[in-house]
């Protein structure tokens, strides 16, 4: 196990800083993601290395990204001795995944800052390609709303959006005393598995996700309303969707399927003026 080196560094609130201390949460952490000797693993926000020092022995590549600098010398001095280590420092989201793929998919592992976990969840998304699972330190709530199922006060766009994609697992809850300092709110453990074969395909995704984006932006209107020039209900009804109820109502596949029955309808119409003989002819 690395050494922590004689190295005073004080948790930043701009980076939203919380380092995990508790072993027993770290070693539950490291049993939940169960590094193979094979693997390739990915560390966000590795920190004060508390869990990189039980994953970094387990796999066969580590790439850690960080975006403090001052933390950098402290990673360096603990963990540069293992020849399969690799710093990153840098934001995130920002980074191109794709240089880091070296053969391996790659198993994404980290502690997310409260202020970014959504943006940066979603940039990790758009490299779901290269990604095996994915195991999260996030703030409960986000947690709960990313696993949340239709009719739930969580279930929201983030849900429709993350089970689209993945497989979703709440694991575990983390209270704040398993951190200096200790947050004001309950973590959890959530893991992601990219789906190889989507369950539900739209045919457009950009469609998908502006219906998805369009149902939730007012909770309250009803899907007749709230998706208002986009579908008819008569078009929700042939459906077999009620318009007179809430977004937080539908499952996944229903929302594919009007995303599908919206962006059949507007090839229908491109075809037709594409077909149509010009006024000018």
């Amino acid at each position: 196990m690395a050494k922590m080196p004689d190295y005073a560094h004080k948790p930043r609130k701009r980076f939203g800083q919380n380092f995990l201390h508790d072993d027993q949460i770290i070693q539950r952490i490291v049993r939940a993601i169960n590094p193979k000797l094979n693997d390739h693993l990915v560390e966000i926000g590795p920190g004060q290395g508390a869990l990189t020092q039980y994953l970094v022995a387990q796999c066969a590549h580590l790439d850690v990204i960080e975006l403090d600098r001052d933390l950098v010398p402290l990673l360096q001095a603990m963990f540069s001795k293992h020849p399969h280590f690799s710093i990153h420092q840098g934001d995130a989201l920002k980074l191109d995944f794709n240089q880091l793929k070296k053969g391996q998919p790659l198993r994404v592992v980290g502690n997310l800052p409260y202020n970014i976990s959504t943006p940066l969840l979603f940039h990790l998304l758009s490299f779901r390609h290269l990604i095996s699972d994915m195991y999260f330190m996030l703030q409960k709530e986000v947690v709960e709303r990313l696993a949340a199922s239709p009719g739930e006060n969580a279930y929201g766009r983030l849900s429709v959006m993350a089970q689209y994609f993945c497989q979703v697992d709440n694991l575990f809850i983390v209270k704040p005393g398993a951190f200096k300092p200790a947050p004001k709110v309950d973590s959890a453990i959530v893991r992601l598995i990219p789906h190889q074969s989507l369950p539900y395909p739209a045919q457009d995704s950009h469609v998908f996700e502006q219906v998805v984006r369009s149902a939730f932006s007012m909770r309250r209107k009803t899907l007749r309303n709230a998706l208002k020039g986009m579908i008819s209900a008569e078009a929700l009804t042939s459906l077999g969707i009620d318009p007179s109820i809430r977004a937080e109502k539908l499952a996944l596949a229903e929302f594919v399927a009007m995303a599908n029955a919206i962006a059949s309808q507007q090839s229908t119409k491109t075809k037709g003026n594409i077909d149509s003989p010009s006024n000018n002819q």
